[in-house]
């Protein structure tokens, strides 16, 4: 059975949430398995057995969350070249731009040879202060749907052999 592969990080939430929606979404898809899996237990393995990914990160000082670039950092080398065509997105929850985290992304997905197949879906909660970056988040379920529908999306295209 094929396999999409969700690794998140989330500090307050919010990346989670976004991660949740997108594995909903995919879980509508019966001939698929969906894996979420914590940034810090992802290992190389997943990714290997993995047939699309869905990488979720909060923006952390204008980049991926450290977590997720530790994610990174431990399988980079060990799957390189062998993921090459596999689809991928991206979700950032980020509390004013987020497009440094996305960018980020995608550079590492280019050197795996990845295949986006939408655009970065970027949740902005407007946190700018130090209170309201380490609250606890909620995301609205207006910007929980596109995640959703990512998932879906993905799935049915993994399923279906269209990526």
């Amino acid at each position: 059975m094929k396999t999409l592969l969700i690794v998140y990080h989330s500090m307050t939430g919010g990346t989670l949430q976004m991660a949740q929606a997108a594995a909903a979404g995919a879980r509508t898809e019966s001939a698929l398995h969906v894996s979420l899996l914590r940034a810090a237990d992802a290992q190389a393995t997943d990714v290997l057995d993995a047939s699309g990914f869905i990488f979720a990160t909060p923006e952390n000082l204008a980049a991926i969350s450290g977590k997720m670039k530790d994610f990174f950092d431990r399988t980079y080398y060990a799957v390189l070249d062998r993921l090459n065509g596999k689809p991928y997105a991206a979700l950032i929850c980020a509390g004013s731009d987020g497009r440094s985290a996305a960018q980020q992304i995608e550079r590492i997905a280019t050197g795996w040879r990845l295949k986006p197949i939408a655009d970065p879906i970027i949740v902005c909660t407007h946190a700018q202060t130090a209170e309201e970056i380490l609250r606890p988040k909620h995301i609205a379920e207006q910007e929980l749907k596109p995640c959703e529908d990512l998932g879906a999306t993905l799935a049915s295209g993994i399923a279906l052999g269209i990526w």
